[in-house]
């Protein structure tokens, strides 16, 4: 019983986590006007579709429902890690700055020096991919 309710938290946790990824870039579009560059478009696509996915496997108690989250979430990662390094490494901040009507390198935020959207956004997938895969583990165990 117990192991089951731990199952529930952590996919309530993943859930959670796509909901807020996905108001935040909604408010740094919608409230303060920051216009998504196309590589932020990726990010959305693979992240927008996760608070259905998680919250209908959360709703129906049933993990398997979620896999393709598990799946999205790893590519939305990835893209996330680019997009960062686009803006942070100087090597590929040219190739940021071509990337189309706003430029990839583009840091609408920066904060203590490191964080922008991107990593907010590689935080967010890197939670849910590590939370996915404990409870893919925690039900091989079982």
């Amino acid at each position: 019983m117990e192991n089951k309710k731990t199952n529930e938290t952590l996919l309530m946790i993943i859930w959670t986590q796509s909901l807020i990824a996905t108001l935040g870039s909604l408010f740094f579009s919608e409230f303060m006007g920051y216009v998504p560059c196309e590589l932020c478009w990726l990010q959305r696509i693979f992240m927008y579709p996760l608070v259905v996915i998680y919250g209908t496997a959360l709703i129906k108690k049933d993990l398997s429902i979620a896999l393709p989250g598990l799946i999205l979430s790893g590519i939305g990662m990835f893209i996330s890690l680019y997009h960062y390094l686009v803006q942070k490494l100087p090597a590929l901040q040219e190739a940021g700055g071509s990337c189309g009507a706003v430029p990839c390198n583009t840091e609408y935020v920066n904060y203590f020096g490191f964080i922008t959207i991107p990593f907010l956004a590689g935080i967010a997938f890197i939670v849910i991919v590590v939370l996915h895969i404990m409870l893919l583990k925690k039900r091989g165990r079982n």
